[in-house]
């Protein structure tokens, strides 16, 4: 069975979802998924197609956009789908033919993908490294502050004072657990950040 999922980042959309949706009939789905929600939120569209699709399916979509936030996240729905024996396919790749990882050459395409996408992001990773250790030496960059454990010696005056953990977490707006971990820290010996 093909299978489409369309998508828009918002309700103003409204002709590029139906473009999507004729696109996905006009390639043979017998079923769609669609919905107007930004890629960044809980997209319980894509989630209920994922669910659906069923060994030797194709879910299709028009653009890759369409589908996945990030390389990462379109290779964690490839892989999902791989594990159901569900193939994707991609109508339209920016000048390229579709792809088809129900084909060698779709799972090429897709492996290329990923990688190009894994050493952007490590060249990334490596220059945000390389301009910390810059700024390290030059007195500039110190780290992220501490944000809990500076408040630690509030924490433990309320906790002589009687409060629960729960109770100093919800005075303080901070979570539970992190009132466990500096209460953790000051069993331990360990000093209480002013």
């Amino acid at each position: 069975m093909l299978v489409g999922y369309a998508r828009t980042s918002s309700l103003g959309q409204v002709a590029g979802l139906e473009a999507q949706e004729r696109e996905l009939l006009a390639a043979g789905c017998q079923k769609v998924f669609r919905e107007q929600v930004s890629s960044v939120a809980k997209r319980d569209q894509l989630e209920a197609a994922l669910d659906y699709v069923r060994e030797s399916d194709s879910l299709i979509v028009t653009k890759l956009d369409r589908l996945a936030r990030s390389v990462g996240d379109l290779l964690n729905i490839v892989a999902l789908l791989e594990t159901k024996k569900v193939s994707l396919r991609v109508l339209s790749m920016s000048g390229s033919q579709p792809l088809d990882t129900g084909t060698a050459t779709g799972r090429l395409m897709l492996a290329v993908i990923g990688a190009v996408g894994q050493a952007e992001r490590e060249t990334m990773l490596e220059r945000q490294r390389e301009g910390i250790a810059k700024a390290q030496r030059e007195g500039k960059y110190k780290g992220r502050a501490p944000t809990v454990r500076r408040r630690g010696e509030e924490i433990m005056r309320l906790k002589d004072v009687g409060l629960t953990p729960t109770e100093i977490a919800t005075r303080l707006g901070i979570g539970r657990a992190s009132v466990y971990r500096v209460l953790a820290d000051q069993a331990d010996g360990e000093p209480v950040a002013a």
